[in-house]
């Protein structure tokens, strides 16, 4: 079970990667909604290496997740692993791809190896209001 989004930024391929790769910039926009704080951040951006991300909601809950990087292409191509650490044993796979179109990038988001639709739908909810945060961070 998987899910696909696609979006176009008005950003160069690199810049889009970067903010998917680098913590600074993780910080400011992976959260499914702009009340939530990224109060931790950690790449270790290598095949093999290690990501982690902490999102505290306004009620002072935390949801922690993380993975391992599988593919790096800068600027064109980025997968890895994603558990939620209160659920390590249901991990998926998301890949993004990065297309130069014009002056900006389309991007393709593919969430895959989902134990069933309702955990699905939860994750295309939580990308959808991430993916806008990131659209606001590219055209900023």
């Amino acid at each position: 079970i998987s899910l696909n989004l696609v979006r176009a930024f008005e950003a160069a391929p690199e810049k889009v990667f970067a903010a998917w790769t680098e913590p600074q910039a993780l910080k400011r926009w992976m959260a499914p909604h702009p009340s939530m704080q990224i109060t931790v951040a950690e790449s270790d951006l290598k095949v093999g290496g290690r990501y982690r991300i902490v999102m505290r909601d306004s009620d002072g809950k935390e949801n922690r997740v993380g993975g391992v990087y599988r593919e790096i292409d800068p600027g064109r191509r980025l997968s890895f692993t994603w558990a939620w650490e209160s659920t390590p044993e249901q991990e998926t796979l998301v890949t993004i791809e990065l297309r130069q179109k014009g002056a900006g990038t389309e991007m393709t988001l593919t969430h895959t190896k989902f134990a069933d639709a309702a955990s699905r739908d939860l994750h295309e909810q939580g990308w959808e209001g991430c993916v806008g945060q990131l659209e606001r961070l590219m055209a900023a």
